[in-house]
Order: C-alpha cells, then structure tokens, then sequence
C-alpha cells in the first residue's frame, strides 16, 4: 500500500480548524452571545419553562468575565426590555425591566405577577448585576 502524499498537513490544518473553530465559540460565549434555559412560571406566558433564551451580553456594555461591574456602559435597558440578570442573592433570573430608580438600580418584574419573585419582593436590582437582554427564545 503507498501512503499519500500531504496526508498529515491536512490532518494538521484540520486540527487548526477545529480549534480555532472552539476558540471562536467560546469567544462568542463568554462575551457576546449566551444560551440559557428559562425555568419556573414568572414569565408566562411570554416564556415557558425549557424554552431557550439567546442572551446578547453586549446590549447595555461590555464587562470581563466574573467582573463585577460593567467596564464601559454604552447604555441602560429600556422599559420593556426581558433581561437576564443575578438576583440580590445571586441567583440568575429573567424578568421584564419596568422602571430607573435612583442610585443605579432598576425595577425587573415578572410577566406571571402571582407566580413571580422579583423586585416587588426583594426591589430593586443594582445595573451592574445585568447579565444580558434576552434577544430570541427557541
């Protein structure tokens, strides 16, 4: 049997592209776009438990991972706006943004009042604890 000829560069080349490939994506991941699965009821019947939000973490500005405040901020989320952010007591949560109030803090309110635990119980949300504003769901 005779080997062929350039067999290992493109086995080499084909591992550049796999890993330049994951490096993309994971780039992506951590500063742009996230993928996160909606659970509880809070939100209906906009969105329901197991439906996938696309999350754009660059909406309202750009922060480095595990940062805990926004490098630059290039704007606030308008009312309206479903984002995904980290609760006062650290838990990541979806809710729709409903007001500023003073002091870099923001109401976030479920769509389902009943079933939802957001500001009207724990208030208002400090800008800086955004994780994204929640693009599609699928």
């Amino acid at each position: 049997m005779g080997k062929i000829a350039g067999g290992g560069k493109r086995k080499a080349s084909a591992g550049k592209a796999i890993f330049l490939a994951f490096a993309v994506a994971l780039f992506i991941n951590i500063f742009v776009l996230d993928f996160m699965v909606a659970e509880g009821y809070s939100m209906l019947p906009a969105i329901r438990p197991g439906t996938v939000l696309i999350v754009c973490r660059l909406s309202y500005g750009f922060r480095l991972p595990g940062a805990n405040t926004f490098l630059v901020r290039w704007r606030v989320p308008s009312i309206g706006d479903v984002v995904v952010f980290y609760t006062p007591m650290g838990d990541i949560a979806v809710k729709r943004f409903s007001e500023i109030v003073p002091g870099e803090m923001f109401y976030a309110l479920g769509d389902n009042a009943p079933q939802s635990y957001d500001s009207r119980n724990y208030g208002p949300v400090p800008k800086d604890n955004i994780i994204g504003r929640v693009l599609g769901v699928r």
